[in-house]
Protein backbone atom coordinates (compact mmCIF):
# COMPACT_ATOMS: atom_id res chain seq x y z
CA UNK A 1 0.00 0.00 0.00
CA UNK A 2 1.22 4.02 -0.73
CA UNK A 3 2.54 5.38 2.43
CA UNK A 4 -0.25 6.98 4.76
CA UNK A 5 -2.64 4.26 4.33
CA UNK A 6 -3.32 1.04 6.89
CA UNK A 7 -5.27 -1.67 7.51
CA UNK A 8 -5.66 -2.26 11.25
CA UNK A 9 -7.26 -5.28 12.89
CA UNK A 10 -8.79 -6.54 15.90
CA UNK A 11 -5.51 -7.08 18.51
CA UNK A 12 -3.05 -4.28 16.48
CA UNK A 13 -2.01 -1.84 18.91
CA UNK A 14 -3.70 0.97 16.52
CA UNK A 15 -7.13 -0.27 15.82
CA UNK A 16 -9.70 2.07 18.51
CA UNK A 17 -10.90 0.39 21.62
CA UNK A 18 -13.87 2.12 20.89
CA UNK A 19 -14.70 -0.08 17.73
CA UNK A 20 -14.19 -3.00 19.20
CA UNK A 21 -17.50 -2.29 21.66
CA UNK A 22 -19.76 -3.25 18.42
CA UNK A 23 -21.64 -5.78 18.57
CA UNK A 24 -20.06 -6.97 15.00
CA UNK A 25 -16.73 -5.75 14.95
CA UNK A 26 -15.38 -4.85 11.91
CA UNK A 27 -12.38 -7.54 10.93
CA UNK A 28 -10.47 -4.79 9.36
CA UNK A 29 -10.43 -0.51 8.98
CA UNK A 30 -9.06 0.85 6.11
CA UNK A 31 -7.68 4.31 7.16
CA UNK A 32 -5.74 7.08 5.55
CA UNK A 33 -3.93 9.74 7.62
CA UNK A 34 -3.00 9.36 10.90
CA UNK A 35 -4.52 6.15 12.34
CA UNK A 36 -3.59 7.71 16.40
CA UNK A 37 -6.18 10.12 16.12
CA UNK A 38 -8.80 7.18 16.11
CA UNK A 39 -8.02 6.61 19.89
CA UNK A 40 -8.43 10.04 20.95
CA UNK A 41 -11.91 11.72 22.76
CA UNK A 42 -14.03 12.37 19.85
CA UNK A 43 -17.87 14.02 19.17
CA UNK A 44 -19.54 13.30 16.04
CA UNK A 45 -21.70 14.84 14.90
CA UNK A 46 -23.85 14.25 11.95
CA UNK A 47 -27.24 16.04 10.48
CA UNK A 48 -29.27 16.71 7.81
CA UNK A 49 -28.38 16.65 4.27
CA UNK A 50 -30.40 19.17 2.91
CA UNK A 51 -29.94 21.15 5.70
CA UNK A 52 -31.49 24.64 6.62
CA UNK A 53 -28.74 27.65 7.42
CA UNK A 54 -29.68 26.93 11.23
CA UNK A 55 -28.70 23.38 11.08
CA UNK A 56 -25.55 23.81 9.21
CA UNK A 57 -24.90 26.94 11.99
CA UNK A 58 -25.26 24.77 14.74
CA UNK A 59 -23.37 21.90 13.17
CA UNK A 60 -19.92 24.24 12.71
CA UNK A 61 -20.85 26.06 16.30
CA UNK A 62 -20.34 22.07 18.23
CA UNK A 63 -17.30 21.22 15.91
CA UNK A 64 -15.55 24.83 16.76
CA UNK A 65 -16.91 24.25 20.61
CA UNK A 66 -15.63 20.15 20.58
CA UNK A 67 -12.40 21.63 18.83
CA UNK A 68 -11.49 24.19 21.34
CA UNK A 69 -12.32 21.53 23.90
CA UNK A 70 -9.38 19.18 23.14
CA UNK A 71 -11.67 17.15 21.22
CA UNK A 72 -11.30 15.08 17.86
CA UNK A 73 -14.60 15.42 15.32
CA UNK A 74 -16.09 12.78 13.37
CA UNK A 75 -18.34 13.27 10.70
CA UNK A 76 -19.39 10.77 7.54
CA UNK A 77 -18.15 13.51 5.22
CA UNK A 78 -21.84 14.07 3.62
CA UNK A 79 -23.08 17.02 1.54
CA UNK A 80 -24.85 19.25 4.49
CA UNK A 81 -24.38 19.25 8.21
CA UNK A 82 -21.44 16.54 8.29
CA UNK A 83 -19.44 18.67 5.71
CA UNK A 84 -19.99 21.77 7.83
CA UNK A 85 -18.68 20.12 10.70
CA UNK A 86 -15.86 19.00 9.48
CA UNK A 87 -14.86 22.28 8.02
CA UNK A 88 -15.40 23.74 11.29
CA UNK A 89 -13.76 21.53 12.96
CA UNK A 90 -10.57 22.13 10.37
CA UNK A 91 -10.69 25.93 10.14
CA UNK A 92 -10.88 25.78 13.94
CA UNK A 93 -7.33 24.54 13.94
CA UNK A 94 -8.67 20.58 15.16
CA UNK A 95 -8.22 17.13 13.94
CA UNK A 96 -11.21 15.69 11.89
CA UNK A 97 -12.17 11.93 11.07
CA UNK A 98 -13.74 11.00 8.51
CA UNK A 99 -15.89 7.48 8.11
CA UNK A 100 -16.71 6.90 4.74
CA UNK A 101 -19.26 4.00 3.03
CA UNK A 102 -16.96 3.37 0.09
CA UNK A 103 -13.14 2.86 -0.03
CA UNK A 104 -11.29 4.94 2.23
CA UNK A 105 -9.17 6.07 -1.16
CA UNK A 106 -12.91 6.78 -2.92
CA UNK A 107 -13.79 10.37 -2.64
CA UNK A 108 -17.93 9.70 -2.52
CA UNK A 109 -19.64 12.26 -2.68
CA UNK A 110 -17.39 14.37 -4.79
CA UNK A 111 -17.87 17.36 -2.90
CA UNK A 112 -15.75 16.21 -0.57
CA UNK A 113 -12.82 16.14 -2.07
CA UNK A 114 -11.83 19.33 -0.83
CA UNK A 115 -12.97 18.36 3.05
CA UNK A 116 -10.69 14.94 2.44
CA UNK A 117 -7.70 16.59 1.62
CA UNK A 118 -7.66 18.84 4.22
CA UNK A 119 -8.40 16.69 7.23
CA UNK A 120 -5.57 14.74 6.05
CA UNK A 121 -3.00 17.75 5.57
CA UNK A 122 -4.30 18.69 8.95
CA UNK A 123 -3.27 15.70 10.78
CA UNK A 124 -6.76 13.88 10.67
CA UNK A 125 -7.77 10.66 9.31
CA UNK A 126 -10.04 8.86 6.51
CA UNK A 127 -11.97 5.55 7.60
CA UNK A 128 -13.56 2.82 6.43
CA UNK A 129 -14.76 -0.79 6.42
CA UNK A 130 -15.33 -1.10 2.45
CA UNK A 131 -12.28 -2.16 0.58
CA UNK A 132 -9.98 -0.74 -1.34
CA UNK A 133 -11.26 0.65 -4.31
CA UNK A 134 -15.05 -0.20 -3.44
CA UNK A 135 -17.70 2.24 -4.84
CA UNK A 136 -21.13 3.55 -2.62
CA UNK A 137 -23.07 0.45 -2.05
CA UNK A 138 -26.64 1.33 -0.31
CA UNK A 139 -26.02 -1.52 2.07
CA UNK A 140 -22.45 -0.17 2.95
CA UNK A 141 -24.04 3.11 4.69
CA UNK A 142 -25.94 1.83 7.62
CA UNK A 143 -22.44 -0.54 8.52
CA UNK A 144 -20.76 2.92 8.26
CA UNK A 145 -22.65 4.49 10.53
CA UNK A 146 -22.27 1.77 13.43
CA UNK A 147 -18.25 3.16 12.89
CA UNK A 148 -19.02 6.92 13.20
CA UNK A 149 -21.25 6.33 16.46
CA UNK A 150 -18.64 3.94 17.76
CA UNK A 151 -15.93 6.36 17.37
CA UNK A 152 -16.54 8.97 19.88
CA UNK A 153 -17.79 9.29 23.07
CA UNK A 154 -21.35 11.10 22.29
CA UNK A 155 -23.28 11.54 19.48
CA UNK A 156 -24.65 15.51 17.95
CA UNK A 157 -27.48 15.46 15.93
CA UNK A 158 -27.86 18.69 14.70
CA UNK A 159 -30.53 18.69 12.42
CA UNK A 160 -32.87 15.89 11.49
CA UNK A 161 -36.50 15.52 9.46
CA UNK A 162 -38.27 11.97 9.41
CA UNK A 163 -37.69 9.79 8.41
CA UNK A 164 -33.89 10.53 8.51
CA UNK A 165 -30.80 8.57 7.66
CA UNK A 166 -29.65 9.65 11.07
CA UNK A 167 -31.61 7.34 12.97
CA UNK A 168 -29.30 4.47 12.48
CA UNK A 169 -26.70 6.34 13.74
CA UNK A 170 -28.44 7.57 16.76
CA UNK A 171 -30.19 3.67 16.91
CA UNK A 172 -25.96 2.67 16.93
CA UNK A 173 -24.75 4.91 19.56
CA UNK A 174 -27.82 4.06 21.74
CA UNK A 175 -26.88 0.46 21.30
CA UNK A 176 -23.45 1.46 22.54
CA UNK A 177 -23.95 3.53 25.86
CA UNK A 178 -23.18 6.68 23.94
CA UNK A 179 -24.46 9.96 25.54
CA UNK A 180 -26.86 11.31 22.63
CA UNK A 181 -26.99 14.89 21.60
CA UNK A 182 -29.87 16.42 19.61
CA UNK A 183 -30.70 20.40 18.84
CA UNK A 184 -34.59 21.42 19.04
CA UNK A 185 -36.02 23.02 16.45
CA UNK A 186 -39.35 25.03 16.04
CA UNK A 187 -42.52 22.37 15.86
CA UNK A 188 -43.41 23.56 12.36
CA UNK A 189 -40.12 22.86 10.91
CA UNK A 190 -40.03 19.70 9.23
CA UNK A 191 -36.38 20.11 9.20
CA UNK A 192 -36.40 19.55 13.54
CA UNK A 193 -39.37 16.75 13.37
CA UNK A 194 -36.09 14.45 13.73
CA UNK A 195 -34.32 15.68 16.17
CA UNK A 196 -37.38 16.73 18.67
CA UNK A 197 -38.42 13.59 18.47
CA UNK A 198 -34.72 12.37 19.56
CA UNK A 199 -35.50 14.80 22.02
CA UNK A 200 -38.60 13.70 23.31
CA UNK A 201 -37.21 10.19 23.78
CA UNK A 202 -34.46 10.91 25.89
CA UNK A 203 -31.68 12.65 23.76
CA UNK A 204 -29.78 15.39 25.70
CA UNK A 205 -31.36 18.55 24.83
CA UNK A 206 -28.98 21.38 23.12
CA UNK A 207 -30.73 24.34 24.17
CA UNK A 208 -27.77 26.79 23.40
CA UNK A 209 -23.54 27.54 23.02
CA UNK A 210 -23.74 27.15 26.62
CA UNK A 211 -25.20 23.41 26.72
CA UNK A 212 -22.67 22.69 24.26
CA UNK A 213 -19.85 23.33 26.59
CA UNK A 214 -21.35 21.82 29.58
CA UNK A 215 -22.28 18.84 27.75
CA UNK A 216 -18.38 18.74 26.61
CA UNK A 217 -17.21 19.15 29.89
CA UNK A 218 -19.08 16.51 31.63
CA UNK A 219 -18.43 13.57 29.22
CA UNK A 220 -15.25 14.78 28.19
CA UNK A 221 -13.98 16.28 31.48
CA UNK A 222 -12.11 18.92 29.70
CA UNK A 223 -13.17 22.75 29.44
CA UNK A 224 -13.28 25.09 26.21
CA UNK A 225 -10.27 27.28 26.17
CA UNK A 226 -11.71 30.57 24.42
CA UNK A 227 -14.91 31.82 24.53
CA UNK A 228 -14.62 35.27 22.75
CA UNK A 229 -17.68 37.51 23.09
CA UNK A 230 -20.60 37.18 20.72
CA UNK A 231 -20.43 39.86 17.82
CA UNK A 232 -24.36 40.17 17.28
CA UNK A 233 -26.17 42.30 14.37
CA UNK A 234 -26.26 45.73 14.94
CA UNK A 235 -27.91 48.96 12.36
CA UNK A 236 -31.34 47.40 11.73
CA UNK A 237 -34.29 49.68 11.79
CA UNK A 238 -37.10 47.91 13.87
CA UNK A 239 -38.68 46.77 11.10
CA UNK A 240 -35.65 44.49 10.26
CA UNK A 241 -35.03 43.59 13.56
CA UNK A 242 -38.86 41.77 14.03
CA UNK A 243 -38.21 39.98 10.96
CA UNK A 244 -35.02 38.89 12.17
CA UNK A 245 -35.98 37.93 15.48
CA UNK A 246 -39.35 35.77 13.73
CA UNK A 247 -37.05 34.15 11.40
CA UNK A 248 -34.67 32.98 14.03
CA UNK A 249 -37.64 31.69 15.76
CA UNK A 250 -38.85 29.65 12.37
CA UNK A 251 -38.29 30.32 8.40
CA UNK A 252 -41.17 31.98 7.10
CA UNK A 253 -43.11 32.69 3.75
CA UNK A 254 -43.06 35.78 1.74
CA UNK A 255 -46.92 36.08 2.80
CA UNK A 256 -46.11 35.58 6.39
CA UNK A 257 -43.52 38.46 6.77
CA UNK A 258 -45.99 40.60 4.98
CA UNK A 259 -48.51 40.01 7.81
CA UNK A 260 -46.07 40.20 10.37
CA UNK A 261 -44.76 43.79 9.52
CA UNK A 262 -47.99 45.07 7.77
CA UNK A 263 -46.23 45.72 4.22
CA UNK A 264 -47.40 45.30 0.73
CA UNK A 265 -45.64 43.10 -1.75
CA UNK A 266 -43.84 45.53 -2.79
CA UNK A 267 -42.72 46.89 0.79
CA UNK A 268 -42.20 43.18 1.47
CA UNK A 269 -40.11 42.64 -0.85
CA UNK A 270 -38.06 45.60 -0.39
CA UNK A 271 -37.41 44.33 2.63
CA UNK A 272 -36.19 40.75 2.29
CA UNK A 273 -34.05 42.18 -0.73
CA UNK A 274 -32.60 44.91 1.42
CA UNK A 275 -31.70 41.98 4.41
CA UNK A 276 -30.70 39.12 1.54
CA UNK A 277 -27.96 42.16 0.15
CA UNK A 278 -26.89 42.00 3.70
CA UNK A 279 -26.27 38.70 3.92
CA UNK A 280 -28.58 38.47 6.73
CA UNK A 281 -31.07 35.86 5.17
CA UNK A 282 -31.78 33.58 2.21
CA UNK A 283 -34.37 31.90 0.26
CA UNK A 284 -34.90 28.38 1.12
CA UNK A 285 -35.62 25.66 -1.54
CA UNK A 286 -39.57 25.71 -0.56
CA UNK A 287 -39.93 29.32 -1.07
CA UNK A 288 -39.62 29.95 2.71
CA UNK A 289 -37.06 32.38 4.09
CA UNK A 290 -34.40 31.88 6.76
CA UNK A 291 -31.37 33.47 8.57
CA UNK A 292 -28.56 32.92 6.96
CA UNK A 293 -25.45 31.38 8.72
CA UNK A 294 -23.97 34.39 8.93
CA UNK A 295 -27.28 36.27 11.12
CA UNK A 296 -26.88 32.63 12.89
CA UNK A 297 -23.80 32.36 14.05
CA UNK A 298 -23.43 36.76 14.86
CA UNK A 299 -26.08 35.51 17.58
CA UNK A 300 -23.05 33.71 18.94
CA UNK A 301 -18.82 34.19 19.52
CA UNK A 302 -18.63 32.22 16.64
CA UNK A 303 -19.28 35.09 14.44
CA UNK A 304 -16.97 37.60 13.31
CA UNK A 305 -17.65 41.24 12.39
CA UNK A 306 -21.22 40.65 12.84
CA UNK A 307 -24.08 43.47 13.16
CA UNK A 308 -26.44 43.32 16.50
CA UNK A 309 -29.59 42.43 16.54
CA UNK A 310 -30.93 44.53 19.75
Amino acid sequence: MAEGTFELHPGDALYPETVLELSDVPQTLYVRGNPEVLSTPALSIIGARKASPYGLAVAELAAKVAVEAGVTVVSGGAVGCDQASGWAAVNAGGKHVVVLGTGADVVYPRSSAGLITRTLDTGGAVVSISPWGMGPRKFAFPRRNRVIAALSQALFVSEAGMPSGTFSTAEAAMDLGRELLAVPGSILSPESRGTNYLIANGACCIIDEESIEMAISRIYGTLRYSRPDAPGIADLDPTQQTVMHALIASPLKVDDIAALVSLDAVGVLKLLGSLELEGLIERMMDGRYAPSKFALHAQTPFGHNGKHVN
